[in-house]
């Protein structure tokens, strides 16, 4: 059912706010979540707007819960925007994040507790079952699509989440390799040995 497969990208956002939200000092692990959470809600939002709000918006009785639910997702594209362009170093940043993490976490609490028993109500069964799927599918495409633009995360091919990426320079390096060595240490030339 569609309200089963958008919970579980549901809690999936919830657990990345919360992280990035607390994450202090490593700031590469810091650019790893955020862009986890960025394509999480990005791919989320497309395909439960395709394939959930489109079906509402037909309905007179859900066309206001629709219009509200995407003012919001809307709001949260641009707190996206606003964190995507900042210094993550900044202490603003943080403020900006948890204010991310404040509207993610109020907008899925509402869709919950109000919008999925509207749909609930107006949409048949079959058709619930039939949008289950259709969202299940499009949101692991999105997250390709999405994650295609950063370097950093990628699409697991066995549970079709988004996860950090493992660049091959983190592979460690071997003994008595110089330039490895550097790598690791963050230089771009090795030590000089007398």
């Amino acid at each position: 059912m569609i309200f089963d497969a958008i919970r579980e990208s549901h809690d999936l956002q919830r657990d990345l706010c919360r992280k990035l939200a607390a994450s202090r000092g490593n700031m590469a692990a810091r650019e790893i979540l955020f862009l986890q959470l960025k394509v999480e809600l990005m791919a989320h939002a497309a395909a439960e707007e395709r394939f959930l709000y489109a079906s509402l918006l037909m309905e007179d009785s859900g066309l206001d819960a629709s219009r509200h639910a995407l003012h919001e997702h809307h709001e949260v594209d641009e707190l996206l925007d606003d964190l995507s362009s900042q210094d993550k170093k900044r202490d603003g940043w943080i403020a900006t994040a948890k204010q991310l993490s404040f509207k993610v976490r109020h907008h899925l609490k509402e869709e919950e507790s109000k919008f999925f028993q509207l749909a609930g109500r107006l949409l048949p069964e079959a058709k619930k079952e039939q949008l289950g799927r259709k969202y299940a599918k499009e949101i692991v495409r999105m997250r390709v699509h999405y994650a295609a633009e950063y370097k950093l995360v990628a699409v697991s091919g066995a549970s079709g989440q988004v996860k950090p990426a493992k660049p091959a320079f983190d592979k460690p390096a071997t003994r008595g390799s110089a330039s490895a060595g550097a790598q690791l240490r963050g230089k771009s030339k090795p030590r000089r040995t007398r």
